[in-house]
């Protein structure tokens, strides 16, 4: 099943969105720009926002 994004925000390039995945809100930070692979899970929303403000894109 795929996961419903909810509380989705855009912060530069990245998106923090919250999420239900087995039963817990876990949070994403991805970035939209191309050829960049940054995501990442995590367990709280302070933690994806602050690895939004400070993802730098390779590309």
């Amino acid at each position: 099943m795929t996961p419903r994004f909810r509380n989705v925000r855009r912060i530069g390039p990245v998106l923090v969105a919250r999420f239900l995945a087995r039963g817990r809100n876990r949070h994403l930070a991805a970035c939209t720009a191309p050829r960049c692979d940054f995501s990442a899970e995590y367990d709280s929303r302070p933690a994806a926002e602050l690895a939004a403000r400070t993802h730098r894109c390779k590309a």
